[in-house]
């Protein structure tokens, strides 16, 4: 038996994973033992974690991985400080005593980290260093139902690529193309993030929730500052930026070419420019993946395609790529941000560095992405107890029965049950569930349970045989990676009236049969549920389909905003107390939150520190 702990750390959303003989045993993110959204500290208790889930003590552990390698970010850092000279010199700075006193020299920062979970790790022979993007691609590839496919890989940067296009075929993965800083997409899209309002490395997907709302009037004035060629290959004017050497994403250049400086987001509310300049940049987005993806399926004439990097969770361009039919099949890794990077840099080690053979799981190797926390029922009742929480016990039966009850009753529901999701999106195990009939359930659930930005758009989970009755789509997307539009069959025209409306006026309207889910543009993040991935998910979309017709129900991540996804029960029974959600299942442990004691009540909307 041979073991391999994979780290990620030190940028943001640390995570650790844990490989036995290449199969993928445990993998979580620091930020849901934290609860520091995006943590990107040393993830000791991920660690922690993983290790006591695969009943391994550290000392007993073969091969440590880091999913990147500092002595080459850190030459990218010095050679981009030259290259700006002067200009970069405060960021220099501020960056280098950092550096100097700890990343350049991080396998000894590791090591030290490393031997406070295990007083017998006495040697740090058994570390290494992953490259960035290869560990990305590996995280894509290797869990993939595929034994060859084209693997294209697009984030921030890592220690010089920020695009890569790979290879794999079987155990073997090798990048063939890259793009290097500072010439990104990633960067590109976090600097209209920065520029709209937003926080960079964590309000991207708001962003591109904000896209439909707008129009693609500014798409020319951004093309001035990235140059596109018909490849998808691209070069970014660094006239209009400052993320090369300064301490922000955009400078005057930039916001004078668009007419006005970055939004500020405690006292400038969002209009149409907002809405126009976020689908303007995703429209730039779109098209250069897509023509990527062209190029590539054209030179390599390889049928599938798996994706990873942060741009990678951008479910509208995926979905773009799957509806133009480039590839035959698409597969996303459902962790495809840095985290997943430590899943990757342990697969590249098992597979790429150490040649062992790969079997290919027809499904995926992810197991639903269900590779995090578990508690057993005594755990759950003890920590209730503990809490001075009101519950019942119920039978299995009657929990799926009384929960989707309450659904059709427009209720919403803290949905807790088997192991938590790795990965930023919740998949039916840590999740907020609604009735998605309901014209009131997406600006209830924002204003009152999430405190989020009204704008938002739900996710849909749907039976998968369900799935092209209800949606313009018939793959699987276990992920909720991937945006189709809703089955004409099931949508409701707009009036004139209804056409002329502006912006925010527009999320008003009821657009279908499922409102909820229903994005002003028509399109909803599908995620299918299947019987053999997430039994007790399904069974509750079973009952909920014969009791109503429909077999969809909304599925928003268990927490509120700037909080990260609820890891135990604990953490469920405070959210549920710090928001007006109805009711709350954990295990078979039923909560109503009128029997609930009101001294436990919390104050949610100030507990975290907003996205």
């Amino acid at each position: 038996m041979k073991s391999i702990l994979g780290i990620s750390a030190f940028y943001h959303d640390s995570a650790a994973c844990i490989l036995i003989d290449g199969k993928i045993i445990a993998a979580a993110q620091e930020e849901r033992f934290t609860r520091k959204k995006h943590d990107p500290t040393y993830p000791h208790n991920a660690i922690e974690f993983v290790l006591k889930f695969a009943n391994l003590k550290l000392n007993d552990v073969d091969q440590i991985v880091f999913f990147e390698k500092p002595f080459l970010k850190f030459e990218r850092l010095l050679e981009t400080y030259v290259a700006f000279a002067p200009r970069g010199f405060i960021s220099f700075a501020k960056a280098m005593p950092l550096w100097i006193k700890e990343k350049l020299f991080q396998k000894n920062l590791l090591f030290n980290k490393l031997k406070e979970h295990d007083m017998n790790y006495i040697s740090d022979k058994n570390i290494f260093f992953s490259d960035h993007h290869l560990s990305h691609a590996a995280s894509a590839f290797f869990p993939s139902p595929f034994d060859e496919a084209v693997i294209i890989t697009a984030d921030g940067v890592g220690e010089w690529a920020t695009t890569t296009v790979a290879i794999g075929k079987n155990e073997n993965l090798e990048i063939k193309k890259e793009i290097h800083f500072p010439h990104s997409l990633g960067l590109l899209y976090s600097a209209f993030t920065y520029y709209t309002g937003f926080k960079v490395n964590s309000g991207e997907y708001k962003l591109m929730g904000l896209a439909p709302y707008g129009n693609p009037t500014y798409v020319d004035k951004i093309k001035k500052i990235v140059d596109i060629k018909d490849d998808g290959t691209f070069r970014l004017d660094q006239k209009y930026f400052n993320y090369a050497t300064g301490l922000t994403m955009t400078n005057n250049n930039f916001h004078n070419l668009f007419g006005q400086k970055p939004r500020d987001s405690t006292h400038d509310k969002i209009d149409q420019f907002h809405m126009d300049i976020a689908a303007s940049i995703q429209n730039v987005t779109e098209e250069i993946m897509i023509k990527i993806s062209r190029a590539v399926r054209e030179e390599f004439g390889i049928k599938n395609l798996c994706l990873a990097g942060g741009v990678a969770l951008n479910c509208v361009a995926n979905g773009k790529i799957l509806s133009e039919k480039i590839f035959d099949n698409i597969w996303i890794q459902p962790a495809a941000g840095d985290a997943g990077g430590s899943l990757g840099a342990a697969l590249a080690l098992w597979h790429v560095e150490s040649k062992n053979k790969r079997i290919v799981n027809k499904n995926d190797d992810m197991n639903g992405s269900y590779l995090g926390t578990e508690f057993s029922q005594k755990e759950i009742e003890k920590e209730l107890h503990t809490l001075g929480a009101n519950f019942e016990i119920l039978n299995y039966e009657d929990l799926i029965n009384i929960t989707s009850e309450n659904l059709l009753n427009e209720k919403a529901i803290g949905w807790f049950q088997g192991r938590m999701e790795f990965g930023p999106r919740a998949l039916g195990n840590r999740s907020i569930l609604g009735d998605p009939r309901s014209d009131k359930m997406q600006k209830n659930l924002n204003l009152k349970v999430k405190y989020r930005e009204s704008f938002r758009p739900f996710a849909p989970s749907v039976l998968r045989e369900d799935l092209s009755e209800w949606f313009d789509m018939n793959v699987d997307s276990p992920y909720m990676l991937l945006v189709a539009n809703i089955n004409s069959k099931k949508t409701i025209e707009m009036t004139n009236e209804q056409k002329k409306l502006f912006g925010i006026e527009k999320l008003n309207v009821k657009r279908s049969e499922i409102p909820a889910v229903t994005h002003v543009d028509y399109s909803a993040r599908v995620q299918t549920v299947s019987r053999n991935t997430n039994k007790h998910y399904y069974d509750l979309l079973k009952r909920f389909k014969e009791k109503t017709g429909c077999p969809v129900i909304v599925n928003t991540s268990f927490n509120v905003r700037g909080e990260p996804i609820v890891n135990s029960p604990t953490d469920a029974f405070n959210c549920f107390m710090g928001t007006e959600l109805d009711y709350l299942i954990i295990g078979n442990c039923f909560l109503d939150k009128k029997k609930q004691d009101p001294k436990l009540k919390k104050d949610y909307i100030n507990e975290f520190e907003l996205d």
